[in-house]
């Protein structure tokens, strides 16, 4: 290559690496605690060639940083898992700044694991998930894969995920793993599942084991044939289970030496009459003077109406909710002060269902910033303020 035009095309990338480490370049605290992505100055434009292998190298592990810390977990091992069993693991991403998260993407590096991007916008506080499935229909034996994560927003950035297993052939689940789906509270649910060993050698389940203690599980007696040794497994969950999502697993211990523990997934929803979400609203900065808007979803087992909301001052509105649903959306309008600082306020939904029966949420907000355009000045707080939908 061209002398010239190789140092031309070198200095044009370590241009691009040194703004991208800039851009990076941040850990100034917000007001409100949370740290805030800001671009850094300029950078010089007569930098020595000379620094250019020093600075690329410089570029990843702090180009890095911000998106791996959101991550508390980025690896994980499936261990021994059953051919054709449901086999996920959730790695959790939490917005931990002010700026919006965006994920562009998520590609494997191999198909034995699928992954997928439960949210890909995350705002102040919230919480996304990459979920990745292993793939025990298609693949048998020892696996792994490596799930990059891309990130455009409010910078660029990459994290590597990891994830592996052994996935045996000669045991399965049928179905692939216990699903109990919405489950009302206070009346149980229960669900039985065929384990099925394939070998001449007599193959025994002599334990069943989990971490959960609203689960009950019941073992067949063994099936023995010249081929297979085949069990029904019930796993029923208490009455008395609290409401909230499952996701679980059962830990079969066999008398199989090269295998001795095989997991069994369990997920459902064990769901509240009334049931809020979320339960912690972060409206994030708005403009003294200004107005925000955020949904709360309410549902119930029986159609109901929300009938008015009640907050500690004016500040907090919905529209009515007239006709009866078992899912009501609620959009919660924020009207801020013209003085700073952080907001706080509990609001109360009341609806035909009687008093209390949603669970009361947080709204919180910073009020921050140059006062918007017509703001006036600010009701008096009233000690208790009813705000009537009807």
């Amino acid at each position: 290559m061209n002398p010239v035009l190789f140092l031309m095309s070198a200095w044009r990338f370590m241009l691009k690496a040194l703004y991208a480490r800039g851009r990076a370049m941040f850990r100034q605290p917000s007001s409100i605690g949370l740290p805030k992505l800001r671009q850094s100055g300029g950078v010089p434009f007569l930098a020595p060639i000379a620094l250019l292998g020093a600075a690329l190298l410089a570029v990843p592990a702090s180009g890095q940083e911000w998106a791996e810390k959101m991550f508390s977990v980025t690896s994980h091992n499936f261990g021994t898992v059953a051919k054709g069993s449901k086999t996920e693991f959730r790695f959790i991403y939490r917005n931990l700044y002010e700026e919006d998260v965006h994920v562009s993407s998520v590609r494997t590096s191999c198909g034995c694991t699928q992954p997928a991007i439960t949210k890909k916008l995350i705002e102040t506080h919230e919480t996304g998930e990459i979920v990745a499935a292993f793939n025990t229909r298609t693949f048998l034996g020892q696996h792994g894969a490596t799930l990059t994560v891309t990130f455009d927003q409010p910078f660029y950035a990459e994290v590597q995920l990891r994830v592996a297993g052994n996935i045996r052939g000669d045991v399965t689940f049928e179905p692939a793993s216990v699903n109990l789906g919405n489950v009302d509270l206070g009346r149980g649910a229960e669900q039985v599942v065929r384990v099925t060993h394939m070998g001449s050698t007599p193959w025994e389940i002599t334990d069943v084991r989990s971490a959960n203690v609203n689960f009950e599980v019941l073992l067949s007696q063994p099936q023995h044939t010249g081929s297979q040794s085949a069990y029904d497994l019930t796993l029923r969950l208490k009455s008395n289970a609290p409401a909230g999502y499952i996701n679980d697993q059962l830990i079969l211990v066999t008398n199989d030496p090269r295998a001795s523990q095989i997991p069994m997934d369990v997920e459902g929803r064990v769901v509240a009459e009334v049931t809020v979400s979320p339960q912690l609203l972060a409206l994030g900065n708005v403009l003294p003077g200004g107005t925000v808007t955020k949904n709360i979803v309410v549902r119930a087992n029986r159609p109901f109406c929300v009938t008015g909301i009640v907050c500690n001052d004016g500040c907090l509105s919905c529209p009515a909710k007239e006709t009866p649903a078992k899912v009501h959306i609620l959009p919660v309008t924020f009207q801020a002060g013209d003085v700073g600082g952080r907001v706080e306020r509990e609001l109360t939904i009341t609806t035909d269902l009687g008093d209390g029966a949603v669970p009361v949420v947080t709204v919180q907000a910073m009020v921050d910033g140059v006062p918007a355009d017509g703001a006036s000045a600010r009701r008096n707080p009233s000690p208790v303020q009813s705000v009537s939908l009807r």
